[in-house]
């Protein structure tokens, strides 16, 4: 079984539909507008990000295109809810784990305990630890780990857990950005991966205007990715 890997406005997408299905079910599924809304929150969020309606409209055509996100049907608006939990075979719990990990950046065991208190209510932080070992021994026919123990950073009491949906490489940058304790040639790394990425939305967003013009269907998946 071979899983996806998303990239950070994807896997931004997708968490913020997993957390407002949980937090606010009356809003549940979302318009266009509030994938938007959440997914440029300024609090809970790491990084904190601004989405265009258009990038995030692609985004979820894309995460439509791999089953990760439905339409939902019955409304004049077009309404998105995710398939997380079918499309990667977890349970609930190893779920809400992972979308926390995928809108905070990597966390400690005892820190996902306190921010999973609205999504899910863990019994104390071995529950917790139990299924973030389950997802780092999580066997190849199943696709392989979900998430990553880190090496404990200097100073720090407890080890972080980073999410491996968006790859080993970006586990790696957001463990070394989240403490400040990258090397320079880590920070320039990044700085270069973050700018490069800010350019293929721009390009990707181009070429979606020049198709619309031309009247002509633009691809909906990133280099590297299947229909």
């Amino acid at each position: 079984m071979t899983l996806p890997i998303l990239t950070p406005l994807q896997a931004r997408v997708l968490a913020t539909l997993m957390e407002k299905a949980r937090t606010v079910p009356d809003s549940y599924p979302l318009s266009l507008n509030n994938v938007v809304n959440g997914c440029n929150q300024k609090s809970s969020r790491d990084p904190v990000m601004n989405v265009l309606e258009s990038q995030a409209q692609e985004a979820l055509d894309e995460l439509r295109s791999l089953g990760l996100v439905r339409e939902a049907s019955g409304s004049r608006v077009a309404r998105y809810e995710h398939n997380f939990q079918r499309a990667y075979g977890v349970p609930e719990q190893s779920a809400v784990l992972l979308g926390l990990l995928l809108l905070r950046g990597p966390q400690t065991a005892g820190e996902l305990r306190i921010s999973t208190e609205r999504w899910y209510r863990f019994a104390d932080i071995s529950s917790v630890e139990a299924f973030l070992d389950e997802l780092q021994e999580r066997s190849e026919e199943k696709g392989g780990p979900l998430v990553l123990k880190l090496p404990r950073a200097p100073g720090a009491r407890e080890q972080r857990w980073a999410q491996l949906l968006c790859g080993a490489e970006h586990a790696a940058l957001a463990s070394s950005a989240g403490h400040g304790d990258a090397t320079p040639g880590q920070q320039d790394l990044l700085e270069r991966v973050q700018s490069l990425e800010a350019q293929l939305q721009l390009l990707r967003a181009t070429v979606q205007s020049l198709c619309a013009e031309l009247g002509v269907a633009a691809p909906l998946s990133p280099p590297g990715q299947s229909e």
